[in-house]
């Protein structure tokens, strides 16, 4: 079985002048090497294939594969996750991970927890900024947290993504909306303890294999699983499985969120609890990072006893199988 591998390699985008904050959320040539490392263990043919104009040209050459694994997460545009996936359907060649539909939506947080919400699955109020006169109408009480709509990695997350008065509201706001040049999602900011949750599988056969807890260093930016914090992770972070009641509630909403958006195969739900100690969803990751030693999804995978091939095994029989079902 040939499998195709499509990415984003942070070193060719580097190359071409792209700055670090702006490939953030890219690969580095050392998870595509354990990635296919371990497709090559389990038997495949591996064949890289890169971006999405990559294979563009090289479908166009006439050359196809039995299955992509994919985490491309492309570079322009609010549907760019969904780039790779919508081409592969074109051709129908099958693929790991969400479909065009499920990553063009969960990029996008405000709309993701529109959906949410119809769910009954709680998340935190929240308002959309698309321009700076839109904060005339925020009517939600402070603190408040501010990022971008459609960004990932901690990307615009700092320590004043928590803001106390409109005053800070508008300079943050106003920082974002210039800088990412897309909307400004602000919600009501939660003060309880902060987790992921891994998941493998899809629909019905979604399991949560575990609840991470994050906490923050003293030096670490406070209040914000931000860019630094992330990027930073080993000096600034520390993680924990929380296996309490909260974090087994925690995974029970993971739950709900994933099978109600219809995600695929494995990634990760992000999730604070409310003043009442309620786990909230925040935010979805359906291409959730697969770096073997860096990534949050690996490492919770390590920390239960789920080896890094173990993981890919896990996602492709997950893939195989719907596919088989299709």
């Amino acid at each position: 079985m040939k499998i195709g591998l499509t990415y984003d390699l942070r070193e060719d985008y580097r190359a071409e002048g792209y700055g670090e904050e702006d490939t953030a959320e890219f690969d580095r040539a050392d998870t595509i090497e354990s990635i296919e490392a371990v497709l090559r263990r389990l038997g495949y043919r591996t064949d890289r294939i890169g971006h999405v104009k990559a294979l563009v040209n090289r479908l166009a050459a006439g050359e196809r594969w039995d299955l992509v694994f994919n985490i491309a997460e492309g570079l322009h545009g609010i549907g760019r996750e969904a780039q790779v996936p919508a081409i592969l359907d074109a051709y129908r060649i099958p693929y790991t991970f969400s479909d065009p539909m499920v990553l063009s939506l969960t990029l996008n947080k405000a709309m993701t927890k529109r959906v949410v919400r119809d769910l009954g699955i709680p998340t935190p109020d929240f308002t959309l900024i698309e321009e700076i006169s839109d904060l005339d109408s925020v009517d939600l009480p402070f603190p408040l947290f501010v990022k971008p709509v459609a960004e990932g990695t901690g990307k615009g997350i700092t320590a004043a993504s928590r803001v106390m008065d409109k005053n800070a509201l508008f300079d943050v706001s106003r920082r974002l909306l210039q800088r990412f040049s897309q909307p400004v999602i602000v919600e009501t900011f939660l003060p309880g303890r902060e987790f992921t949750v891994g998941i493998i599988g899809t629909g019905r056969e979604a399991k949560a294999i575990g609840t991470m807890e994050i906490f923050f260093r003293e030096q670490a930016e406070p209040e914000a699983y931000s860019y630094t914090n992330k990027k930073n992770y080993e000096e600034l972070v520390t993680y924990r499985l929380a296996e309490d009641s909260l974090g087994s509630r925690a995974a029970e909403v993971a739950i709900s969120a994933w099978r109600g958006l219809g995600c695929r195969d494995a990634g990760r739900i992000d999730l604070r609890a409310d003043a009442g100690g309620i786990p909230n969803f925040i935010e979805v990751n359906p291409l959730a990072g697969l770096n073997p030693d860096h990534s949050d999804l690996p490492i919770l995978c390590n920390m239960v006893g789920i080896r890094f091939h173990e993981l890919i095994a896990s996602i492709m029989a997950s893939a195989l199988k719907r596919i088989k079902a299709e």
